[in-house]
């Protein structure tokens, strides 16, 4: 039998070390994209977006650590943890919302034909403004604390208006959104095959139609809500077992650990292997449409 010291110990170093190589990953991701000057397209930015997002909330997950001591000093602990609670709401709202940015922005090239390229100031300060509004609400309230296993601080306060802010400020929001991302995809995925197919059984493979750039350009941003769709529903499962349960459950909080990093790591990955199978392309002079074409069978 495994003693709750021991159990604190690795339940922490798990969040550290998860978070700690999607961090780096992010890490890596920002930096390729700075080098290579990849910026200056409004697709990379809005790529960027959500690396630097993910990289901003795996690092204030990583900080959780420091509160592997928090039962021998509640007070000093208690305001580290209302700190990291506050972060965290703000950093994961963030990255929500610059996900149903991108989600929107692909429905509107997709669905309704239009490329809305102005919007992106739009874009970057609802999803930078918004999370603050809301991270301030459980901080008058006093909501944000421990979870039952006292590992991760977020809106865990055990009262039940914690339970009804924790409900109304993230889970309640974000399964309405995960349903619409979800069906935003559907919807896309089937428009564009049958867009994609029409146009190919009638043009000839060039790289000259800006339709088949933009769509190239455009696809692997619609890896982003599908990995929104992948991990939070773990994530969303273990926050309300927490607020229902005065148990810890050790598996569920490890697959927590676990799905909520990988949200993060595999917004950076995605980025990364989609530069290089980009770069890659280019250098086998791989013509455009076909490489649009490939990807769409997978999808399909």
């Amino acid at each position: 039998m495994v003693n709750s010291s021991a159990t604190n110990i690795f339940n922490h170093a798990a969040v550290a070390v998860a978070n700690g190589i999607s961090l780096l990953v992010c890490l890596v991701a920002t930096i390729v994209i700075r080098r290579l000057k990849l910026y200056k397209k409004l697709v990379y930015r809005l790529a960027l977006y959500q690396v630097l997002s993910a990289l901003a909330m795996a690092t204030v997950a990583a900080m959780q650590v420091v509160l592997i001591n928090h039962d021998k000093s509640p007070n000093i602990y208690g305001r580290v943890c209302t700190a990291i609670g506050l972060l965290q709401v703000y950093t994961e709202w963030t990255k929500l919302l610059f996900t149903m940015c991108v989600t929107f922005h692909l429905f509107c090239f997709a669905v309704l034909h239009k490329n809305l390229k102005k919007l992106e100031v739009l874009y970057v300060v609802t999803s930078l403004l918004v999370p603050a509004l809301i991270a301030i609400v459980p901080l008058v309230t006093h909501a944000y604390g421990l979870n039952t296993d006292g590992n991760i601080c977020n809106i865990y306060a055990n009262t039940s208006v914690a339970f009804i802010e924790r409900l109304a400020l993230w889970d309640g929001p974000a399964m309405l959104m995960l349903i619409a991302a979800s069906t935003a995809m559907v919807v896309m995925v089937i428009k564009l095959a049958g867009q994609v197919r029409q146009r190919s059984k009638y043009e000839p493979i060039t790289d000259g139609d800006q339709f088949w750039k933009a769509l190239n350009q455009l696809l692997p941003l619609a890896a982003f809500p599908i990995l929104f769709f992948m991990f939070e529903i773990p994530v969303f499962i273990f926050h309300v077992y927490t607020t229902q349960h005065s148990t810890p459950n050790e598996g569920m909080y490890i697959a927590n650990v676990v799905c909520f990093a990988l949200w993060s790591m595999a917004s950076g990955a995605t980025v990364i292997i989609h530069i290089s199978v980009a770069r890659i392309c280019r250098r086998e002079r791989k013509p455009i449409k076909t490489a649009v074409l490939d990807v769409l069978d997978t999808l399909t």
